[in-house]
């Protein structure tokens, strides 16, 4: 099947339900983009700020780009004039560095919190307290170009289905409680990105809103070496 056929399929189910399609698009050349683009997608995914944008200087410039990867203080600067949504955020430092570069481009940058719910040492992420204490932070309340929309989570990498399930439920629990603890009247606080291609159909009977599918849509990754000007800075 062809990119726009795996997006239709995978946007005619997710879409139904009312969830967000996030194509990730990490490593796949402008091309294959620009099909899906065409197709009818507009929300893509990088993991990597170099590649992100060499994309964005490349393709249609209404396509909404999320970083969906783990992101460094010193490559904020990059992305803050463009990006529509941080998925990452796993830092107060991190989230005073995104404020920073948002102001410096007249913005209000969207960030999603990264909620450490796997058990893997691997996975980046918060715990639930450190969720809490930085929301309650004095820090956190100065900040006036960042506006957290939801929280983000990846499952542990396994075939145990009941596991996965747990532990999106756990933070889909834990979502809720953030939400009337902390954005009661935030409208824009609604938004529980869970859920790759492996295990989207668990994170959505769970209550994820936006979903993150790469390889199904695009077929095997394409590895590529991008320049490295920015991450020699």
């Amino acid at each position: 099947m062809s990119i726009a056929d795996n997006l239709k399929q995978y946007k005619s189910e997710v879409e139904t339900d009312g969830v967000t399609l996030v194509a990730v698009s990490k490593t796949q050349p402008v091309a294959s983009i620009l099909e899906a683009y065409e197709a009818g997608q507009r929300i893509f995914g990088e993991n990597l700020v170099q590649e992100m944008v060499d994309k964005a200087q490349e393709l249609p410039q209404d396509i909404e780009w999320h970083l969906i990867g783990h992101l460094q203080t010193n490559k904020v600067k990059y992305i803050a004039p463009f990006v529509k949504l941080i998925h990452g955020v796993d830092s107060l430092k991190l989230l005073q560095e995104i404020n920073k570069q948002a102001a410096k481009n007249k913005r209000i940058i969207d960030c999603l919190l990264q909620v450490y719910i796997a058990d893997e040492d691997t996975k980046f992420g918060l715990g639930f307290d450190e969720v809490v204490e930085l929301l309650r932070s004095e820090e956190y309340s100065q900040l006036e170009n960042v506006r957290i929309v939801g929280l983000m989570g990846i499952a542990t990498n396994t075939k145990n289905e009941k596991q996965i399930a747990v532990e999106f439920n756990e933070l889909k629990v834990f979502f809720d409680g953030i939400k009337v603890s902390f954005f009661r009247k935030d409208e824009a606080f609604k938004e529980l990105s869970m859920g790759m291609s492996a295990d989207y159909k668990l994170a959505i009977e769970e209550g994820s809103t936006m979903v993150r599918i790469g390889s199904s849509i695009f077929g095997k990754r394409i590895i590529k070496h991008f320049k490295t000007d920015i991450s020699a800075n």
